[in-house]
């Protein structure tokens, strides 16, 4: 009875530490357990930083990426407005070598009526020069004279002024002891300008 009491006690001491070391494992799972849970939070914690600062990389690429373009962009429309503005210079300036072009054309063609005029107005006898008809001829001389006038045509003086190749046509040579040499003598036919152009040269005899 005694042996029995003691396997008993004995049976007794063992589950009694088996329990003890039970308790001591899970006591000591549970703390790795909270161990393992630090070095996570810890090791997110790390890594966060990390993660926002690749992030902020990625997002200052593509800032610059977009701050390019639009620099782009922008230098692009300078360039197409400075072309447009070539562009427009250009055909004003053709269009108005365009219209000068015709409107000496039309003064070419207008000019040797004036010639005609002056030429007979010119060999009109001295007491025949107060006749209405010949008044009636020289009021329309001098309203086309008028005409060319407010249009930019202007005669080209000649006579008394050095002689000038890019507004004179020497035709001959004179000598003249009167006037110095180079000078124009005599104008034989009128020249005439429109604004900064030559339409027609003066054709005049020069001084040797």
């Amino acid at each position: 009875m005694a042996a029995e009491n003691k396997d008993i006690e004995k049976d007794i001491d063992i589950e009694e530490v088996k329990e003890d070391n039970t308790a001591d494992e899970a006591v000591e799972e549970e703390k790795a357990a909270e161990d393992a849970k630090d070095k996570k939070d810890e090791a997110s914690k790390e890594a966060a930083p990390k993660k926002e600062k690749k992030f902020g990389k990625k997002k200052d690429k593509a800032v610059e990426k977009l701050e390019e373009k639009v620099k782009e962009l922008e230098d692009m429309r300078v360039r197409q407005l400075a072309e447009f503005e070539n562009f427009r210079k250009r055909s004003e300036k053709e269009k108005s070598q365009m219209f000068e072009v015709g409107a000496k054309s039309v003064i070419e063609k207008i000019l040797p009526v004036i010639d005609n005029f002056e030429r007979g107005l010119q060999g009109v006898p001295e007491e025949e020069k107060d006749a209405p008809f010949v008044k009636g001829v020289e009021m329309v001389y001098k309203q086309m004279l008028t005409a060319f006038d407010e249009m930019g045509v202007k005669p080209i003086d000649a006579v008394g002024k050095e002689f000038d190749p890019n507004l004179h046509n020497a035709v001959m040579a004179v000598d003249d002891d009167s006037l110095e040499s180079g000078t124009v003598a005599e104008e034989m036919q009128k020249g005439y300008m429109y604004k900064e152009s030559v339409v027609r040269h003066s054709m005049v005899k020069v001084v040797n």
